[in-house]
């Protein structure tokens, strides 16, 4: 009985344990992103404000999404399947609408632009390493690090369906 308190407390911590931008310019001017001073094209964090409280809807992040377009009606079908997707691979760290071991969907595109999310969902690894964003949601969130769920493109793109039903 003993061994299978600690093999279930083992298990738990390394679920929690695996869960878990530059700014850009725009017409040659820094964009100003509200938290942050910007000096020339480098954000800095405000005094005070969390990383999940930044808004940057410039910086696209680094990954395969280089581009994508929003249809300004939300695709019911696709968020449901998003939905299913993000229950089935994100909510071990993750919850819609608060913090838990990693930052809620709910309102990450007011903050954050499709494809940085994209590539957050689809490149994780490469995110918490070169993006400035995703290294300071990475400290923010317990240093622990999102987990590649090795989702298609079609299955990030369904959860980012999901996210602006959340909105």
């Amino acid at each position: 009985m003993k061994n299978t308190h600690k093999i279930l407390a083992v298990l738990c911590l390394a679920m929690f344990m695996g869960c878990g931008g530059s700014s850009e310019e725009k017409n040659g001017e820094p964009i100003r992103l509200k938290n942050h001073q910007t000096t020339g094209t480098k954000a800095t964090k405000t005094k005070g404000a969390k990383a999940s409280q930044w808004v940057d809807l410039a910086n696209k992040g680094i990954g395969p999404v280089k581009s994508i377009d929003l249809e300004d009606e939300i695709d019911h079908t696709m968020a449901e399947r998003g939905a299913e997707v993000y229950k089935k691979m994100c909510m071990a760290c993750h919850r819609p609408d608060k913090k838990f071991i990693g930052p809620p969907g709910k309102g990450v595109l007011k903050r954050r632009t499709p494809e940085w999310v994209m590539n957050m969902l689809l490149n994780p690894d490469e995110m918490l390493k070169k993006d400035p964003i995703a290294k300071a949601l990475l400290i923010e969130f317990y240093n622990a690090p999102m987990v590649d769920q090795n989702l298609t493109h079609d299955e990030a793109r369904a959860v980012l369906e999901y996210y602006r039903t959340l909105d």
